[in-house]
């Protein structure tokens, strides 16, 4: 709580009148429980004072935490709750899990985090997503920036579930040559670059002050070698509490009395009373109302046993076949509800000596953690299963009436046990009763931390010495009536109600879990009417009572010598006997009849407290320093109250045993007297084994501890209990925790009931359920992380849940010092439950790691609680060129360069080498081939719509010069756009540019769907050429001039538009020529994915020197043809569809991509009908083809497609190749004939569209792993397939001939060695002569396209910047020249890289390891904003699964890559731009998400 100014000292409390002390009482309750903000609080709270503060202030206001609760408890005393309480709503308190100090701790922690005010940003979320949160707007609290508004923005493209056309999007008109951020000036408005316009980014910026907070625990800063060493190891707390106490001697229980009429078996006793005190009742059950229904005798009991015994060994099968023999295991399955039906068939199956597995009920095919007993059941070798009628009428059934085959169960056949199914026995016939020995008696089942379900098996002689201690340490004697709330089935209710019981000729009220949800109070009114002596309860059950207590005022119990609770291990048993005993006290309970005791499957009871005698002061407390139990050390707490554990012992080690705590990790070495180990008992009464599982039997069951030196402490093997504890003073035992519950992030302790026990202090009731919260650990990054998972009441809302979420993380981080990696809640009723109603932990474990929890809400906080981080990477100083040099000679490395054949040394008898200009080639193929086919474009169907020969194309251009002169009025050297559908027409404009001497400027046409998107691209190119004029057809012109477009552009100042659908026959007088061949061809624009719009110019010399050089790599020649289903706007992809079939003559069919949408199969069949060779195609035809026939393989060849003719099949791209995408088709379409080494890829890049393109000669593209951590470092190391962090490359095609290529390091622009990263920097005559830009930015120029190396190069070659960061590497195949080939491997855009950490990340790394893990990521990005990493996936699942991705996305970035995510932004598919190359558009994204323009499904802040 915020510290106030006016603060009343107490006296001056107790100054004020009685009335204006209850009414703060009750606004501190208030605020306590949540139900009044603290600003409301102090509001009301100054009003109250108002009056009185003249009074007030003179006096001393210094605050302390305690007057407050003094001033809440003062005018609620905690034996009658107070009047403001009871008019509270029925029993929302929940006393289970409430220590007072607990709360009061709880509250203090959470004040001293009010004073930093919260600043957590709340996740963003969609209103449909969840059906569970209230549809009317939240408000966030007043602390926190008003999420987005996402209800307002739909955009067209999320509405649908298909990819949008793909559009290139360049964001707010950024172009190459301006200065990134000078043109950005509407969006920038703040200092630190966070656009004012956007809520999303206030968010982020809440987020990173967060981070800014220093980060707990403190640690030293050790690191290794970065190459070898990842983690940062922690360094020990020189602080830290060590245990100073002597090494702990085992501690004795009393001796076992030694009674004379003991009997020899449990058997003997059942047989022994059935017979001489036949009328004597054993076990009453209860209807659902509560009220008794059935009373088993001593002698029914027995006589039916004996039937069931009877018929389980002579009458299931034949007689020399029976089914079951004596040592056989059978399932016992009946419910808790039909105690009499089990003791039955438990004491049969006693007396026909086969060994009793008691299970849960199956009520579904898949229940939690049915598989694993299904495993049990198999491992135990169980055939059969016993129940009742009534139980086997409510199995879950098939169809034709058989019972379903549960999930991982063995078959079984199943018995029905009803008196009226079976056989009296013979008069001469008499069970085999021997005196108890070390034969298995019965297996109980239990369930280990990781959800598998083990068998632990009793024997005959435990099962009877346990007996024999439970009767000596609860002093049980004839004829007391015992009421039992537990499951009858295991643990303590099996022990006290079925067999002390019937040692003891005991009556036994069991009331079953169905009787106590509907009456709570049922237990103590059976006790009440019984006079019960004794009631076995667990503290669940103390506190339904109390909830109902009000309903019920003349109960006494009065009558109870002992008050058995059960999990006393528990840390919250405390409070919850302590709150009871102070409502009871009045109905006649003693103190002292309250006895905890510990049990675990393995050592039984390990202790209990004995009743005590009347008057005798109780017992003392422990309490122990939070601190220091996170170390394994017991510390009484002295210092900060806040962080303590209170502890109540449960008791003395049982009679006749021997106990000792042992070291809970590695091998059993006695603890010292002030150390927290594992319990270990060794007596006659524990489990004897895991059945069937010997390994796990040794290490449990037959623990001999050893003392300091290693030596051991006696011959007596000890069982570990998997309780942790210690003995206390006087040899109490205290109990802490449960080795399961044991979580150990960086070497510190905590247990799992304790944090539960701090999330509910936190004032919870509005939010989540109390009996329903999971916590549990995963491993991630190298250490555990702790995971809470809550479920959320259906009418919290949003705000309630995060405040709540918010305050559970600051409290457990206060009071454990430990952070919470992630705080999940689910709604109502989805956890899954174990049969008795508590959250089966390792199920809900699994269902988080496997993505399948579903949370409403969830709150991430790997910043926190990731500690063990690398520390972030020191850029080393630059060093020298000598030292450089010398380096490289010292080390024998190369430096990294590699280039394609000498173009020189080629010679062409061909006439195109006479003609220097495009345009000549074209009109002297005219003259020379006139009827040769250039051209055929296809259309969806697969039909030629137009060809075009080499006149026909010549003619067409002819015409298209004559209008740009005529109706253009244009000169030599004017820009013209040229917006065209992929097509011939295309072609022709192009060549008609040429010929008037334009310059042609091919733009992609606006999508007439979409125009606010595509129209603005559009618009910009056309305003950045400064086009003369536009050159398009009839249905474009109109599409340009409509009331649509005028919606997003202004219409009005187009240049002048001209369209060439009907063309006159009218022809230039003459056909311009180029006075040199450095004169301008034409201007490449093109959206770069970092969004950079940029246009660079090609020369005639530059065109002419491309064609050759692909002519030359490919071997195109006349009688050639090839199949381009590519987009012919810009690069490689312009050049094939337009160039390259008039300078080599060798014929193109072209296949629009969009056509490919309407007709899958159009390429293939294409390539398969004209018998294509060589065939090119994008990366979105690929993945299209791969996703879209995948399944249609066979289809392909029932349309007889073969693909065997294909040597080559290029896929143009300007990117690191998609290495899986090639493996995938070529794998694929192997069973068409595709030959797997046809695939390649090819590279280019903005200053050179094509530097790499692998062609019909040369190797095979190779492919290398490397280490993705020293890539990372800019280095290069190869590692083999299969190593941890290695990362597949394939080489991008052979270089060109003509171009060479060198890496170099893009901040000394020094030549680097093979065994580094560097940028790839190219020199060739085909390399673009420069940007063409608005402003004539000389810098960017001589950087980008005439650029020397700093050193190292004598010749002073001029290199252009590719902006392409990659390697060279020599391999061992044999070039065309005959020496060994350099392979060109490209890694990604140097743009793209994130800086993080120091360590130079790629997107697609990260953004492949995202889309790994969950079945439902269609796509994802990401991008970084202030140093914060944004992943943003593409949900194709239902909406249920959005936040299911937060934490798995978390997971495997911090794993694979070592990153923290900083946010996680889920939305619908179709949302990630993408361009028509197939490459994500990152920078785009990240505008949107800042414009808050993505309408997301959810966003998570992780914290």
């Amino acid at each position: 709580m915020a510290e106030r100014g006016l603060e009343p000292s107490p006296a001056a409390v107790a100054a004020l009148p009685a009335e204006v002390r209850a009414q703060l009482a009750e606004l501190e309750l208030e605020l306590s429980e949540g139900d009044i903000t603290q600003k409301g609080y102090e509001k009301k709270r100054s009003k109250l004072l108002s009056p009185y503060i003249p009074q007030i202030q003179g006096i001393d206001s210094t605050v302390q935490k305690e007057h407050k609760n003094q001033t809440a408890t003062s005018a609620a005393p905690t034996s009658t709750p107070s009047k403001y309480h009871r008019g509270r709503s029925g029993g929302a308190r929940d006393e289970r899990y409430r220590s007072d100090i607990h709360t009061e701790a709880v509250q203090a922690a959470l004040a001293k985090h009010k004073e930093q005010k919260m600043a957590l940003p709340m996740p963003t979320k969609r209103r449909s997503t969840f059906v569970q949160s209230p549809a009317d707007a939240c408000t966030p609290p007043e602390n926190f920036s008003a999420p987005p508004d996402v209800t307002t923005t739909s955009s067209s493209s999320s509405s649908s579930s298909i990819r949008p056309a793909n559009i290139d999007l360049p964001p707010s008109g950024i172009v190459k040559g301006m200065h990134k951020g000078s043109n950005r000036s509407s969006l920038m408005d703040t200092a630190d670059g966070v656009p004012v316009n956007s809520r999303v980014s206030t968010k982020i910026q809440q987020l990173l002050n967060t981070l800014k907070r220093p980060k707990r625990p403190p640690l030293k800063e050790y690191f290794v070698d970065d190459s070898e060493e990842i983690v940062e190891v922690p360094q020990a707390d020189p602080n830290q509490p060590k245990p100073e106490g002597r090494q702990m001697t085992p501690v004795k229980g009393e001796p076992l009395g030694v009674i004379c009429n003991w009997p020899p078996a449990l058997e003997s006793a059942l047989q022994r009373w059935g017979t001489t005190q036949a009328k004597c009742p054993c076990l009453t059950a209860l209807d659902v109302t509560g009220k008794p229904v059935y009373t088993l005798t001593y002698g029914k009991l027995w006589s039916r046993s004996l039937k069931l015994a009877y018929t389980l060994l002579n009458k299931l099968g034949t007689k020399n076949e029976p089914v079951l023999k004596p040592g056989d295991r059978v399932a016992l399955v009946y419910p808790n509800n039909d105690p009499v039906m089990f003791m039955v068939a438990f004491y049969g199956c006693l007396l026909a000596e086969v060994i009793p597995v008691p299970i849960e009920v199956p009520l579904t095919r898949k229940d939690a953690g049915g598989q694993q007993i299904g495993f049990l059941l198999g491992s135990c070798g169980v055939t059969l299963a016993l129940t009742s009628e009534v139980c086997l009428k409510g199995l879950p059934k098939t169809q034709n009436g058989e019972i379903v085959q549960f999930k991982g169960w063995p078959r079984l056949k199943w018995v029905v046990t009803d008196s009226k199914y079976l056989s009296k026995s013979p008069k001469d016939w008499q069970p085999h009763i021997s005196p108890a020995g070390i034969e298995p008696a019965y297996i109980e089942y239990k369930t280990s931390k990781e959800g598998s379900v083990m068998g632990v098996t009793v024997s005959r002689i435990a099962m009877l010495s346990h007996c024999q201690a439970l009767s000596q340490a609860c002093n049980y004697s004839e004829g007391e009536t015992i009421v039992n709330v537990l499951d009858i089935k295991k643990d303590a209710g099996l022990w006290h109600g079925i067999f002390a019981n019937v040692m003891n000729k005991m009556h036994t009220v069991s009331v079953p879990y169905s009787v106590m949800k509907t009456c709570p109070l049922s237990w103590v009114q059976r006790v009440h009417t019984h006079k019960a002596k004794v009631a076995l309860v667990k503290c669940r059950d103390l506190h339904w009572a109390m909830m109902a207590h009000r309903d019920q005022r003349d109960v006494s119990l009065s009558s109870l010598r002992m008050l058995i609770v059960t999990d006393g291990a528990n840390p919250w048993s405390v409070s919850s006997c302590d709150a009871f005993l102070s409502l009871f006290q009045s109905h006649g309970l003693k103190p002292e009849a309250i006895c905890p005791c510990a049990t675990s499957p393995e050592a039984m009871t390990i202790a209990i407290r004995r009743p005590g005698v009347p008057g005798a002061p109780l017992p003392g407390r422990a309490i122990l320093s939070m601190n220091g139990l996170s170390y394994g050390v017991i510390r009484v707490n002295t210092e900060d109250k806040n962080s303590a554990l209170t502890v109540q012992d449960v008791g003395h080690v049982m009679p006749g045993g021997m106990m000792c705590i042992v070291k809970p990790d590695g091998p059993p070495h006695l603890c010292k007297t002030d150390e927290i180990g594992e319990i270990c008992v060794s007596s006659r009464t524990g489990g004897m084994m895991y059945f069937g599982l010997a390994g796990v039997t040794k290490n449990t069951f037959e623990v001999i501890p050893t003392n300091a030196s290693g030596s051991p402490i006696g011959e007596v093997p000890f069982v570990r209990s998997g309780l942790l504890g210690f003995v206390g003073p006087g040899s109490l035992v205290f109990v802490v925790g449960k080795m399961d519950g044991l979580q150990i992030v960086s070497g510190r302790r905590h247990n799992a009931d304790d944090i539960v026990a701090t999330g509910l202090a936190v004032e919870s009731i509005k939010t989540v359920y109390r009996g329903r919260i999971a916590v549990f650990s995963v491993s991630v990054f190298y250490d555990e992380r702790i995971v809470v998972v809550a479920e959320q009441r259906p009418d919290a809302s949003e705000e309630d849940s995060f405040q709540w979420m918010s305050r559970v993380l600051q409290a457990i981080d206060s009071i454990h010092q430990v952070g919470v990696y992630c705080l999940a809640l689910v709604p109502a009723n989805t956890l899954p439950k174990t049969p008795l109603g508590g959250i089966h932990i390792s199920q809900t474990k699994q269902h988080f790691l496997e993505g399948s929890l579903h949370p409403c809400n969830i709150l991430m906080c790997p910043h926190t609680c990731v500690t063990n981080l690398p520390k972030p990477r020191q850029k080393q100083p630059v060093v020298g060129p000598a030292s450089v040099l010398v380096g490289n000679l010292v080390a024998g490395k190369r430096i990294a360069q590699a280039a394609g054949r000498d173009l020189g040394q080629i010679e062409e008898n061909d006439l195109v080498r006479k003609h220097q200009f495009l345009a000549e080639v074209l009109q002297w193929r005219a003259q020379a081939t006139p009827d040769h086919t250039l051209f055929l474009l296809l259309n969806a169907k697969g039909t030629t719509v137009c060809t075009a020969s080499c006149l026909q194309l010549h003619k067409r251009a002819e015409r298209i010069a004559g209008i740009l002169y005529d109706k253009g009025h244009l000169n030599a050297g004017d820009n013209v756009v040229l917006l065209y559908p992929p097509g011939i027409e295309l072609i022709a404009a192009f060549y008609g540019c040429l010929y008037a001497g334009c310059i042609p400027v091919t733009v992609r046409p606006p999508h007439a769907q979409n125009l606010t998107a595509t129209l603005p691209t559009v618009r910009m190119i056309v305003d950045v050429s400064k086009a003369a004029c536009i050159l398009t057809t009839q249905t474009l012109m109109r599409l340009l001039k409509s009331r649509e477009a005028a919606a997003a552009v202004d219409v009005k100042t187009w240049p002048t538009i001209i369209d060439t659908d009907d063309l006159p026959r009218k022809r230039l007088p003459q056909l311009y020529k180029p006075p040199t061949p450095e004169m301008l061809a034409y201007l490449d624009f093109s959206v770069s994915t970092t969004g950079m719009l940029t246009g660079v110019k090609m020369s005639h010399s530059a065109v002419n020197a491309l064609c050759r050089a692909i002519k030359l790599q490919c071997e195109l020649y006349s009688s050639r043809q090839i199949a381009i289903c590519l987009d012919p706007y810009c690069g490689l992809g312009f050049a094939l569809w337009c160039l390259c079939s008039v300078y080599s003559g060798h014929q193109s069919v072209l296949i629009p991509p969009m056509e490919l949408e309407n007709n899958l199969f159009l390429w293939l069949s294409t390539v398969n009908q004209y018998k294509i060779r060589d065939t090119f195609c994008s990366y979105s035809v690929m993945e299209l083809c791969t996703k879209g026939l995948g399944n249609q393989v066979e289809v392909l060849k029932a349309r007889g497609i073969n693909l065997s003719c294909v040597r080559t099949c290029v896929v143009v791209a300007e990117e690191r190749p998609r290495v899986t995408l090639q493996h995938s088709f070529s794998k694929l379409f192997k069973d068409i004939g595709l030959s797997p080494r046809a695939v390649s890829t090819t590279f280019g890049s903005r200053v050179n569209v094509a530097i790499c393109l692998q062609g019909t000669s040369g190797p095979d593209p190779t492919t290398v792993y490397v280490d993705l951590k020293s890539l990372r470092h800019d280095r290069v190391r190869l590692v083999e397939r299969g190593a941890p962090q290695s990362l597949l490359l394939s080489e991008s095609g052979k270089i060109l001939p003509g171009v060479k290529v060198v890496i170099v390091n893009p901040e000394t622009k020094g030549p680097v060695g093979d065994s580094h990263l560097g940028e790839v920097w190219v020199n060739s005559p085909h390399t673009a002569s420069g940007y063409y830009t608005i402003y004539d930015n000389e810098t960017l120029q001589a950087d980008h396209f005439n650029t020397r190396l700093s050193f190292g190069d004598a010749a002073q070659t001029l290199w252009a910047r590719t902006g392409y960061l990659g390697f060279v590497r020599r391999t061992e195949l044999t070039a065309a020249t005959g020496e060994r080939h350099d392979a060109l491997y490209v890694v990604g855009a140097l743009d793209e890289t994130l800086e993080l950490r120091g360590l130079r990340y790629h997107p697609t790394d990260i953004e492949t390891s995202v889309s790994r893990t969950h079945r439902s990521i269609a796509e994802c990005a990401v991008f970084t904003w202030t140093n914060l990493l944004v992943v943003v996936v593409e949900l194709c699942g239902c909406e249920q699964e959005a936040l299911d991705l937060v934490p798995l996305v978390t997971n495997v970035v911090l794993e694979e890559h070592y990153l923290i995510v900083g946010v996680v932004v889920v939305v619908d598919p179709g949302v990630i731009p993408i361009n028509s190359r197939g490459e994500k558009q990152r920078m785009h994204l990240r505008d949107s998400f800042l414009a808050d323009q993505l309408d997301p499904i959810y966003v998570a802040y992780n914290m």
